[in-house]
Formats: C-alpha cells, sequence, structure tokens
C-alpha cells in the first residue's frame, strides 16, 4: 500500500465516533470527531468499511471501552519526526489507570528540558487512546491539553479510574 491506499472508517464509541485509518504498515490514525490536527481523512484515502485491519482495531476499541480488554494488540505505524515518535512511543508505555507528566516523559526520551515539545508532539498523536496521551497531565496532576477535548480526556480518566459516576457525568455531553 502506499499513502494513494491508505483506507479509513468510521466507528462509534461512547465519546463519539471516530475515524480510523491505516496502511500496509498499520493503524496510522484514530481521530475522534472534531479532535485538534485533523480535519477528516485525505482526499487519496479509500474508504473501507470492511478492512479487516480496520475492523479488528473497531472490535478492540469496542471491548476496551466494555471493559474487557486494558492495552490494545494492533499494528501501529504512526506517520511524525523521529522525536514525535519517540514520544509516542513512550507514551505507548503509560498503563491503564495511571498517569504521567509531560516532563517525566521529557526525561524518558532523553530531552529533559522539552516539556513544551513532549506537549507538543503528544497533541499531534494521530492515533488516540491506541497512544493513550488522554494520560498526560501537568507537573502537579493538572489536567492540560487534549487535541480531543478537556471533556473526553475528564471521561477517559474517569473511565481508566473505575469511577462510574464520574465517567457518566463526563459522558453525558460529550457524544451528543
Amino acid at each position: 500500500m502506499t499513502a494513494a491506499t491508505t483506507v479509513w472508517t468510521r466507528c462509534a464509541t461512547p465519546l463519539g465516533p471516530m475515524v480510523l485509518a491505516a496502511d500496509a504498515e498499520g493503524v496510522i490514525g484514530a481521530w475522534f470527531d472534531g479532535q485538534k490536527h485533523f480535519d477528516g481523512p485525505e482526499p487519496d484515502w479509500g474508504r473501507d468499511d470492511a478492512h479487516p485491519l480496520l475492523c479488528e482495531t473497531a472490535r478492540q476499541l469496542e471491548a476496551w471501552f466494555a471493559g474487557r480488554r486494558t492495552g490494545f494488540d494492533l499494528p501501529l505505524a504512526p506517520r511524525g519526526t523521529p522525536f514525535q515518535l519517540a514520544v509516542w512511543h513512550e507514551i505507548a508505555r503509560v498503563g491503564q489507570g495511571r498517569t504521567r507528566s509531560y516532563g517525566e516523559v521529557a526525561q524518558a526520551v532523553g530531552r529533559p528540558t522539552a516539556f513544551r515539545a513532549v506537549g507538543a508532539a503528544t497533541g499531534l498523536n494521530p492515533i488516540s487512546l491506541i497512544i493513550p496521551c488522554h494520560r498526560l497531565v501537568g507537573r502537579n496532576g493538572a489536567l492540560t491539553g487534549y487535541a480531543g477535548g478537556l471533556d473526553r480526556k475528564r471521561a477517559l480518566l474517569a473511565f481508566e479510574a473505575g469511577q462510574p459516576a464520574l465517567w457518566a457525568d463526563a459522558t453525558a455531553g460529550v457524544a451528543a
């Protein structure tokens, strides 16, 4: 597959629809509708609602939201700079129900003073939820930006913390 044979589909989640995209190397994207830095599928991408990898990605997302999975087992192929790829790789290591600060990720990628650059790379993460950038917080634990919206970030952290009341409150207006 080349860029011209990138495929995409849509899937429903409790936090609103997502666009999933893949190429021959793996999943290249999972974006919420309205997510910053994503304007929709590229014109040369083909829609394929039956593509095996996209169907498997949607199944794993559904199982994750149902509480039957705590992680994902998918070939990932995000497109980014070497620094972005290093940041996204480190973010993928943050376990469910845990958080890390942007500074901790900067330290882990060997750029201890680059916490703002880590924040910028995090905002450009093309594979939301699967590369769990919602698990990054400010140095003091404060919720900071999330390309999918802070309401979604709150909802995801409440879900992972096993707080059904907070999850219900947080999702009340997000998916509408």
